[in-house]
Formats: structure tokens, C-alpha cells, sequence
């Protein structure tokens, strides 16, 4: 059995996916105090949970901001250093089963790709992202644990916190429902409960990504949208980008495992 590993390293958390002739055998997050320990750390859980030998490991390919430091072959593997952005787009298309769409990043920041099988290229982006909410909830209630938080929000009330069109005017608008967001934390009260705050946030960050996700398929006329990466596991995803698809006429996926779609991304490349 030939295993390809795929990387994907942070500043402390590795994202790890073990394929055999295409297909995945293998994924998990191992966090540590920095990239090289989670990096390594993550490795030998691979050969220690499939019980390997190394040499049944064919390749490593390498992802991510914290992969700079791996300038030499991996345990004796040849390693190979990928681009972040064709990694990430190879691995949307590869989890939602499209050969061409947008794929929507969703990292500390976001990014936005035009990805096809053919070619990945970075169509813009944007400093919303996870470190938004962290930051922002951190500065807002004092908590910046990404578990704690989606459970919080779990409890809050969106209605209290975000103005929508049925709150400005009684006149139907063609094409927009009353209860579209028409401002965020446009109806914010002095007596929210952290719970109506967090999820506030969650609501901010989910639907600036949603309105550039559409802004940037119209710009490469593909109504197919995956999003990646760590914020589609919060319970909170779904819900703050389903009227996006309605809106305006685009598909909106966010497919199992896509907080992996990079590592997967890292293994699909021929190099």
C-alpha cells in the first residue's frame, strides 16, 4: 500500500489526510505549541493509527502558513512544498464532486477561487474571517474559544441584534423577503445578552462572506459556491448563509470534511 500525505500546517494546528490511489484513508487535527511539533506530531499519528511502516508513505506534500519550515524531506520522505490556494481549491472541487466553482476559503481571513482541475486562481480577499469572530467576541463579551462561542450563540437571539427589511418598511421590495438583513447589529440594545451578541457576530462574519462569495461567482460567471476550511464546522454556517442561494441565484455547498479540503487539496497534486 503506497500512502500520499497531505499537509496542512497552521501556526499550531495540522490538518492531516492519508489517500490511497485517490482516496481517503486517513484525516485528522493534532494541535500542538507550534507548527513543527503539530506538523510531526500529526505524522506519526498517521503511521501509528494505520500501523505503517514509513516506507509505505510514497510522499508528503506540504501546505499551509506554517510550512515554511520544513525545508528538507520529512522523517527521510520526499516532501513536497504546495501552494496554498491550488491545494485549497483542488480539495473543494475533489469534497463537492465539481470539476469548476468558486471555492470560498474560510480561514483567519477568506479567500475567494476561481478552481477548476485545469487551473486555481485567486479571485480576491477579504480580512473577514474566523479571526473576526474571535477577535470581535473577544473584545465584546471576553471569550475567544471557538467551541464555547458557537455554543452561546447556539442561545442568542438574532432578531434583537440585526435590523431587517420588514423593520424599515411595511411596502413589499421585489426579489427581498421581509426578514432580510437590511443592517448588522443595526437594532443592537443596551440590554443584549452575551448570548444575542455572539451570535450577532456569527451572523456579520458568515453573511460578509456569503455577499462576497456571490460578488465573486458573478465576476467569474459560476453559480457553484463550496466553502472550506475551519468556520463550516460551527453550528452556525448553514443557517447564516441559507438565504444566500434564494437571494441570488447561486448553489451554496459546504460538504462533509471541508475543514480538510486543503490537506486533501496538498494530496491530489501531481508534482
Amino acid at each position: 500500500m503506497a500512502v500520499k500525505v497531505g499537509l496542512d500546517v497552521g501556526g499550531s494546528t495540522t490538518k492531516i489526510v492519508g489517500m490511497v490511489d485517490g482516496k481517503i484513508i486517513y484525516k485528522t487535527v493534532v494541535k500542538a505549541a507550534d507548527p513543527v511539533t503539530s506538523a510531526f506530531g500529526a505524522l506519526g499519528k498517521l503511521i501509528n493509527d494505520n500501523s505503517l511502516d514509513i516506507s509505505q508513505i510514497e510522499k508528503i506534500n506540504i501546505t499551509g502558513v506554517g510550512a515554511s519550515f520544513s525545508g528538507s524531506p520529512m522523517l527521510g520522505i520526499e516532501t513536497v512544498h504546495i501552494t496554498e490556494f491550488l491545494a485549497t481549491g483542488l480539495g473543494g472541487l475533489y469534497l463537492s464532486g465539481l470539476d469548476h466553482a468558486v471555492v470560498v476559503s474560510m480561514g483567519t481571513g477568506t479567500a475567494y477561487l476561481d478552481a477548476s482541475y485545469e487551473n486555481v486562481r485567486h479571485i480576491i480577499g477579504s480580512g473577514v474571517g474566523g479571526g473576526t469572530v474571535l477577535g470581535l467576541c473577544n473584545s465584546i463579551i471576553g471569550i475567544d474559544d471557538p467551541g464555547k462561542l458557537t455554543e452561546i450563540a447556539s442561545n442568542g437571539n438574532i432578531e434583537l441584534v440585526d435590523l431587517t427589511i420588514g423593520d424599515i418598511t411595511k411596502a413589499e421590495i421585489p426579489g427581498l423577503p421581509m426578514n432580510v438583513t437590511a443592517s448588522n447589529f443595526g437594532k443592537c440594545a443596551d440590554d443584549l445578552t452575551r448570548e444575542d451578541k455572539t451570535i450577532g457576530v456569527f451572523n456579520l462574519v458568515y453573511q460578509s462572506i456569503g455577499t462576497m462569495a456571490v460578488l465573486s461567482s458573478r465576476n467569474v460567471g459560476i453559480k457553484d459556491i463550496v466553502f472550506t476550511g475551519q468556520l463550516t464546522t460551527m453550528k452556525q454556517c448553514k443557517e447564516a448563509l441559507s438565504q444566500f442561494p434564494m437571494l441570488y441565484n447561486v448553489n451554496f455547498i459546504v460538504p462533509e470534511d471541508a475543514e480538510y479540503a486543503t490537506a486533501i487539496g496538498a494530496c491530489l497534486v501531481q508534482e
